[in-house]
């Protein structure tokens, strides 16, 4: 009603703006009222609740889903129960206060008995220890040697074909210690033929 007596309107507000906020009555004109942006009469909020699109539909049956998913169950307010073997045993206290491996396993004498294969074992399955260093030590003991690249050890079968300052050529035995149960295969020695070991990825810091 001020926009259309003359009056000033708000700072900020066009003419334009001012117009979108009004509603005609009736025949319009300068009867129109402001209504809020609520679609009602006068000013007045429309009576019950508002009509919800699809998009707003189907996203507040997805809240309501996942909160359903989430519901406690009646366990849920139970004490936790501590778990009770059906048959128990008295286990030795020393069982939980074991020191780790048996001294012998440090002495680097007993590692001389070792098959190549508990070696390997040694090797692959007890990394970072010094057991997995006395076990490679007794490896190039025995002619092994270990690739960096590949991470396995190979073993000259003969003489090789093609020696360089870089690099030798010929057949090795190599321990393939990967594989699965059903390939048949893995953890066990291996021929190849025409093999190019490089001594760049040879492991001499033992």
């Amino acid at each position: 009603a001020a926009a259309a007596a003359g009056g000033e309107q708000p700072p900020g507000l066009g003419d334009d703006a001012a117009a979108a906020h009004l509603t005609t009555g009736g025949g319009g004109g300068a009867g129109g009222s402001y209504d809020g942006g609520f679609g009602g009469a006068g000013g007045v909020l429309p009576s019950g609740p508002r009509p919800m699109d699809s998009l707003a539909m189907g996203a507040a049956l997805s809240q309501l889903g996942s909160s359903l998913g989430c519901l406690p169950t009646a366990h849920d307010r139970d004490r936790a129960k501590q778990y009770t073997p059906r048959n128990p045993y008295n286990t030795p206290p020393s069982y939980f206060n074991a020191p780790g491996p048996s001294p012998v396993f440090e002495e680097p004498a007993i590692f001389e008995k070792f098959h190549t294969d508990t070696l390997f074992f040694i090797f692959y399955y007890q990394q970072g220890t010094y057991q997995q260093y006395l076990a490679a030590r007794e490896l190039k003991k025995q002619s092994w040697r270990f690739h960096k690249k590949y991470k396995t050890w190979f073993q000259r079968h003969e003489e090789p074909q093609v020696t360089t300052d870089e690099y030798e050529q010929g057949t090795y035995v190599y321990f393939d210690y990967q594989g699965t149960y059903e390939s048949k295969s893995g953890w066990c020695q291996r021929i190849k033929y025409d093999f190019t070991f490089e001594y760049e990825f040879l492991e001499d810091e033992l």
